[in-house]
């Protein structure tokens, strides 16, 4: 019995990167159109780090920074965070009702397209627009005008995430709290809040690290804070006194930065991983026992 001849597969096709090329292509031509039409001033570009280092230098380096103005520096940063604070309060508190009716596995579909569309009118105004357009008008000058701002633009960022968690659940304890007699909130109260609300109170306070800096910039308009002070420091050519409130506001966002941080992580992960991982390397003082 003869052996049948073996016959090569041919060579499957090299796959086409026509579509890649095409969209690298795209986004070139969109980068270079965006560059040629604002008129970038290329000679200007290349003074910029001789003329940043001019403006450290005076700040930080000249004269120094001028050590006794840190406590009115330190106040106005105080300021800042409690408007930070207020602005994240505000959006928390209507946000999750709002972003519990976004999401489509809680209301019906028209209900939540709706609500999404105001979160998204919402979050097209930033912080700097509402705080000029509407609320200092209204509020006046000062530390009020920039929390509304803060607390507004918060609701539409917050609200959509809460609607995306949401609709992210699983399904079996809102069935289970179906069938044991469970109607409306309840269902939510039972069902969906206990699964979302670590990931949303993890947002909440990523949120007011975003609004600590937001806060700082607001106070350039008149808004009240670090920025208020900032502003008429460098104006008037009190370049030592900018200096400080700059440290102060490099050390206070690094402080916010890490608590927050800290305690995000401590409510994602929970307890008990930190218990898990004492015990596998047998090291009973490092458990932490949740309260």
């Amino acid at each position: 019995m003869s052996a049948r001849p073996v016959v090569a597969s041919p060579r499957p096709l090299r796959p086409s990167n026509a579509k890649r090329n095409v969209g690298i292509v795209l986004v070139l031509l969109v980068v270079g159109w965006a560059a040629l039409s604002i008129d970038i001033r290329y000679d200007r570009i290349q003074d910029l780090p001789a003329g940043l280092w001019r403006v450290i230098h005076r700040m930080l380096f000249a004269e120094g920074p001028a050590w006794d103005y840190a406590g009115v520096a330190l106040e106005h940063m105080v300021t800042s965070i409690q408007i930070a604070w207020v602005g994240t309060i505000i959006g928390a508190t209507f946000s999750l009702p709002i972003g519990f009716l976004a999401a489509k596995n809680v209301s019906g579909g028209f209900v939540a397209n709706a609500l999404r569309q105001l979160l998204n009118a919402i979050r097209a105004f930033p912080e700097l627009v509402l705080a000029v357009a509407i609320f200092i008008p209204i509020a006046g000058l000062g530390p009020v005008a920039g929390a509304l701002a803060i607390g507004i633009h918060s609701i539409g960022t917050l609200g959509k995430l809460t609607a995306e968690v949401v609709e992210g659940i699983d399904s079996g304890p809102v069935e289970a709290a179906r069938a044991v007699g469970g109607r409306g909130l309840q269902v939510q109260r039972w069902g969906v809040l206990p699964q979302v609300l670590p990931e949303i109170v993890a947002f909440w306070l990523y949120r007011f690290e975003i609004n600590v800096r937001a806060a700082a910039i607001l106070g350039v308009v008149g808004a009240g804070g670090i920025g208020f002070i900032l502003e008429q420091t460098i104006r008037f050519t009190r370049f030592p006194q900018a200096g400080m409130a700059i440290i102060v506001v490099i050390v206070a966002t690094i402080l916010v930065d890490t608590v927050s941080g800290g305690v995000r992580r401590r409510i994602i992960e929970g307890a008990d991983k930190r218990i898990a991982a004492a015990e596998v390397f047998e090291q009973p003082e490092l458990v932490e026992r949740p309260i």
